[in-house]
């Protein structure tokens, strides 16, 4: 398996086509599917306060076909904290390991930042996600937020690893 940058100039269309293969999770997200907004945000949304271009933006690659994706700022909710901001695994990957695998690379980027914690957030209508994150770790920081996904509110709980 193979994890690397994904940039908008050269990957959006195999970033859409993964999008498109997760379309339940983003239905559970934002109560419909996948569009071009989505994929935009993807590329540019940081979390508040955080520099885009030193976000990570990642996909777990077999053979040639993207299982996962992720997202990670730097510097929120504090400067020495990092924010999974999306990570993702295709219908056909899930519940083989690429979650696991793309999450520990991200966890060595943020120690080798100089990182002290990752923060999450896990939909409270996404238990099996947030069983995986208390799996790698993760330990509830904040309960019962309410965040707007497109046009659909709904609770989330904020997590956090410590490094």
């Amino acid at each position: 398996m193979l994890i690397r940058p994904l940039h908008p100039d050269t990957d959006r269309a195999t970033v859409t086509a993964f999008f498109d293969s997760i379309a339940d999770y983003i239905r559970m997200e934002r109560d419909a599917p996948p569009d071009a907004t989505v994929i935009e945000e993807f590329f540019t949304d940081t979390p508040p306060g955080c520099d885009p271009t030193h976000s990570l933006r990642l996909g777990l690659f077999e053979h040639s076909t993207l299982i996962a994706l992720a997202e990670m700022g730097f510097g929120y909710p504090e400067s020495d904290n990092a924010y999974l901001g999306f990570l993702a695994v295709s219908e056909m990957a899930r519940g083989k390991g690429a979650g696991e695998i793309l999450f520990a690379h991200l966890e060595t980027e943020a120690r080798a930042r100089g990182c002290s914690a990752i923060y999450l957030a896990v939909l409270d209508a996404n238990p099996r996600g947030r069983a995986f994150w208390e799996r790698q770790g993760f330990t509830l920081a904040i309960a019962n937020r309410e965040v707007t996904l497109g046009q659909k509110t709904q609770i989330a709980h904020r997590l956090r690893k410590p490094l």
